[in-house]
């Protein structure tokens, strides 16, 4: 079947195709445009704000950096400060010792100042600065910042020194969680919490302590010697090993015969 011959395009017919084509190359031009417009309108709306929050977060994010190091640093300077000034404790350079712990402890910050701190109040005990050194125990003890051991140490420690001015009762309320076995501070604490209970005249419970503190193999020997002795006094047997109790005793006559 033959196809119909097509008619040639009049020149109206022309001009409309170029029309139609010039009006779509015209629209796609302004549609472009538009979203040109529009994504500037949308940058000026939202990009400064957005590009000044990213340049927040970078300063903000470049200053911590900055404190982390500086306070790392810091934290380095005093604990190498710190040992100097416990070198010349250990010495016997109390008063130099005391000058350089002071601005560490002042400082208040972290474990080098708590340290400091425990290390100002035992020269201070030393040289018989008592009020002092129960001062310093007491700022260390009521520091929720510090460790928790340190804090327990400093309470020991204050009571001990101030022990003879305070209420039995006090003494006891205050060490009682800390005299259990079990606990590191269980000997020096229990001490304090049956001498107490020797003051209440409450010996049904001095007695037995005593006797927990002599069978603690992680008290001090001479610790576990001395509560022994007390428990003895008290009626109460502490004894589980007859020739550990001897050799205690040849140690502790030993001294006296030299």
């Amino acid at each position: 079947m033959a196809l119909r011959p097509q008619s040639p395009k009049s020149d109206s017919d022309k001009k409309a195709e170029r029309d139609a084509a010039q009006q779509d190359v015209f629209m796609r031009e302004v549609d472009d445009a538009l979203r040109q417009d529009q994504m500037m309108g949308m940058f000026r709306r939202y990009g400064v704000p957005v590009l000044g929050l990213a340049a927040a977060v970078l300063l903000g994010l470049g200053g911590y950096l900055w404190w982390q190091n500086s306070q790392t640093q810091a934290a380095e300077e005093r604990g190498e400060k710190l040992v100097m000034a416990l070198d010349h404790l250990e010495a016997g350079n109390l008063a130099t010792a005391d000058k350089q712990l002071a601005p560490i402890a002042e400082d208040g910050a972290g474990a080098s100042a708590t340290s400091a701190k425990l290390a100002r109040a035992g020269i201070a005990l030393q040289q018989n600065r008592r009020e002092e050194a129960i001062r310093l125990y007491a700022e260390v003890a009521d520091d929720s910042d510090a460790p928790q051991p340190f804090r327990d140490l400093a309470t020991i420690r204050e009571i001990a020194a101030g022990f003879d001015k305070m209420k039995p009762q006090e003494v006891v309320d205050r060490l009682k969680p800390l005299a259990v076995p079990g606990n590191p501070w269980f000997g020096p604490a229990g001490e304090l919490v049956g001498i107490a209970y020797l003051k209440l005249g409450k010996e049904d419970l001095a007695g037995p302590l005593f006797a927990k503190i002599a069978r603690d193999e992680d008290s001090p020997d001479s610790l576990r010697a001395r509560t022994r002795q007390m428990a003895g006094l008290l009626g109460v047997d502490a004894i589980d090993d007859p020739e550990e109790v001897a050799g205690d005793a040849t140690e502790a006559a030993e001294p006296a015969q030299q």
